[in-house]
């Protein structure tokens, strides 16, 4: 998808980012390698702890969706400069493809940062696969 067709995309999603407490609205898109999108936003709970991240709704999504090959992430924020996956969305891109391109966007400004998930979480977390 082109860029101005993402931007304008999360300019709608965003707008169903639950934030009431931190007012920090984020929106992120997913891409598999087949080029499907799947999105998720921000939602906030007054148990702070119980709160979940656009990242995490949006890969969740595409799982449920049946769709395990994430290609990359799009993160959207309105604030003044692009900012990173947490900690915890970058153990869970991980899971998928500890290869995945990020992709943030300031709305605000415009700006854009892209990261390799293997410089964000050079050491993710694994277990042994038991299937085999």
């Amino acid at each position: 998808m082109e860029e101005k067709e993402l931007l304008s995309l999360a300019r709608g999603i965003i707008e169903n980012s639950y934030a009431p407490y931190s007012n920090f609205r984020v929106a992120a898109i997913v891409e598999t390698r087949s080029g499907k999108l799947y999105y998720g936003v921000n939602v906030e709970n007054a148990s702070y702890g119980l709160s979940i991240c656009a990242e995490r709704v949006a890969v969740f999504n595409a799982v449920t969706h049946g769709h395990r090959d994430i290609e990359n992430v799009y993160i959207f924020t309105e604030s003044d400069q692009p900012v990173s996956p947490c900690g915890a969305c970058r153990q869970v891109i991980s899971e998928f493809n500890p290869k995945a391109t990020i992709v943030s966007y300031s709305l605000r400004t415009g700006d854009k940062v892209v990261w390799n998930l293997e410089d964000l979480l050079p050491h993710q977390f694994r277990l042994e696969d038991k299937s085999k």
